[in-house]
Formats: structure tokens, sequence, C-alpha cells
């Protein structure tokens, strides 16, 4: 079992862990809608450092990079970073990722915990003669997430670095703990969301800067759980549940977010172009609101009267609403919002409504 360099941190801070892929990580700190308001009404931190992370060098690793990935990198500069996903030939998302451009490197991580999936995947498309290395950095890289509408003030702190004017995936690069971070202005809870991916030596000095910084401001370490609620009631799909093998990118809302119809050939782009031209997607990422108090699970089918429609992704209790919030995929007929659907899950039976996305009014970049 992998663990963070901050695993006994976590221990002292009493978490409760949870095991995501082969990682530990912690599930909550003891109260979890505490974790939950400090995002949303001041500031929370949390380790993502179970994530997939990867860096791409060499002379090709722009060339290689764009033929394989769904995303054009052509138009980045350091500085700048880009949603994309890897697709099979028949379009279906194998993995879902970030892209930051950096002068001699590009770093990936992952839209969600998915492990070594991203590494994987990739590797199969280094023939040998191509002038690009590619390096597995989830464990030799460490990802804090700090979020909430007091953020930017416990970063300018913590790090002397002024990172208010960020747009949403550009970053910095900033000197911590004696080594060189990428700042990141990122998208996870739909408040103000910045990253640290730093060099794993460097986590423990970053975190405990975070905290002494961020005291004045009401900084609390914020688990998964609640990591989970604020994500889905911001209306964010990520890798993993959503955003898999059962679906292509259209069918999640991601058009001119994580795949381009125009930079050219890579697997699976013959199927999101045709999409695109016919129209053809044949359902929909929706929010659905749930009647009741149980939070459905996973794959728990969706039906209108006796015909199955699609299938529920991922779903949370949401603080905001005090009630069953979920992402589900249905027929685009039954995607409309307003539309009443029923969630059967151990044989029983819930009554949802389509909703649109985000549930929550997010912030503006």
């Amino acid at each position: 079992m992998k663990q963070s360099r901050l695993h006994d941190h976590h221990v002292k801070l009493q978490a409760t862990f949870e095991v995501v892929t082969d990682w530990q990580v912690p599930l909550h700190y003891g109260d979890m809608l505490a974790e939950y308001r400090a995002v949303r009404e001041a500031v929370g931190i949390a380790d993502l450092s179970h994530r997939g992370k990867l860096r791409v060098t060499g002379d090709d690793r722009v060339k290689w990079l764009q033929s394989v990935i769904s995303n054009d990198l052509l138009s980045l500069q350091p500085g700048q970073g880009r949603y994309s996903s890897l697709l099979t030939h028949k379009g279906k998302m194998l993995t879902y990722f970030r892209c930051y451009m950096q002068p001699d490197a590009i770093m990936l991580e992952d839209v969600g915990e998915i492990g070594d999936q991203t590494h994987t995947a990739l590797r199969k498309f280094l023939l040998y003669g191509t002038k690009a290395k590619m390096e597995n950095c989830r464990e030799s890289w460490g990802l804090l997430l700090v979020s909430g509408p007091k953020a930017t003030a416990a970063m300018k702190v913590a790090f002397g670095t002024d990172v208010g004017e960020l747009k949403p995936v550009t970053f910095i690069s900033a000197g911590i703990g004696g080594h060189t971070a990428l700042v990141i202005r990122t998208e996870e809870t739909g408040e103000r969301d910045y990253e640290i991916l730093i060099p794993s030596d460097g986590l423990i000095p970053a975190w405990e800067r975070l905290l002494e910084a961020g005291a004045p401001h009401g900084i609390t370490p914020v688990g998964s759980q609640a990591c989970e609620a604020l994500r889905i009631e911001a209306g964010i799909a990520k890798a993993g549940p959503d955003l898999n093998e059962e679906i292509v990118p259209p069918e999640a809302n991601l058009q001119e977010k994580a795949f381009s119809l125009s930079k050219g050939c890579y697997p699976g782009q013959e199927v999101v172009a045709r999409m695109d031209t016919y129209g053809s997607v044949r359902r929909h990422l929706v929010g659905l609101i749930v009647k009741g108090s149980v939070v459905p699970p996973k794959g728990a089918k969706l039906f209108t009267g006796t015909r199955e429609v699609g299938w529920v992704s991922s779903a949370t209790l949401s603080p905001a609403r005090k009630a069953p919030s979920a992402f589900g995929f249905t027929f685009r007929d039954f995607s409309a919002a307003g539309t009443t659907l029923t969630i059967e899950a151990d044989g029983a039976h819930y009554e949802a409504t389509v909703q649109p996305l985000p549930f929550r009014q997010t912030v503006s970049s």
C-alpha cells in the first residue's frame, strides 16, 4: 500500500483513511461538513499526491504528444495548460488529464484517481526511435490542493507569490522548500482552486508553510469525502467514475475543452469528428436531484417506466442541497432539464429529476 510523504501528518490530524487505487488517502479528519464549509467559506487544503502525474521530456515531446492525445498543444506557451484525453480507436476515453507546458518539459496530471492508467496507456504509443522520454512521477512528485475564497491570500502569505491573476489551467514556477514547484490555477471545487505540484521532498515544507500561513484565514485539512461533494456540486466530471471507456468526450459535454476537431489525426479522432458533423451523440452527462436520502451507488441504472435509459456515474449527499445529487449518463431524448427518471439500486427505486450542471454556481475566472 502506497502512502503520501504526508501520511504521518494526516495520522496526527486523526484522519480516517480510504484506499484509492493502490494508495491510502484521507477520507476525512473527523468532520466532513466542517471541511466542506472551510472550502466554501474560507480555505481548505487537500493532499492529492496519489493522483497520476507524468513528465515528458526530449526533443520530440510536443510532436509525440500532439500525435496521440485528443487536444492541440502546439499553441501552448510556457506557463499555459490545457485539458486533454487519450482515446481508443473507437473514441472511448482511456484517460483524462491536464497538460502543463514548461520550457523543457510537459507535465501531465490526471483529473481523477486512476492510478498509473495514463502512464500505462501512453507508454504503448512511445515507439522506439521517438526522441521523447516519459517519467512516471506519481511517487516522486507531490500534489496539494488549496481551495476557497481565502485561498489566494493564504498562498501569497505562504510563498510570497501573487496568484490572483492566474486564469484556470495556467501556472507559474515558484521556489518552495528548496524545490521548484508549479503553482497552478485549477478547477476542482468551484471555488478559487490552486494546486502546488512539487517534488516529493518539498511536500512536507509546503504543507507546513500553508497551514501556518493560512491559520489566520481558518485553513482546514480536507479529505476526499468533502472534495467529492464539492466537485459534484460544481459539476466537474473526472476520470474514473465519469470519464472512462464507456463514453466518448462529446457525451460528457467536453466540446472546446478536452478535444480538438481541427488539429489533425489522433486515435479516435474520426469517431469524435463524425459525432460533431452529424450530431449523433447518443447520450449526455446530466445532473440528477434524487428524491429521499439514499445516495445511489455508481452504476445504478436509470429508467423511464420499464425502459433502461442510462446509469449513475457519481453521487454524493450535497451539503448545499441537503439531498443526494448525482451525475448520470442518459440517452439524449431523456436529458432535458426537468425530466423525471427512476434510479434502480439494490432492488429499490428512487425518483430523480434531471438538473442542469453545475448544481451550484461556481466562481468567475
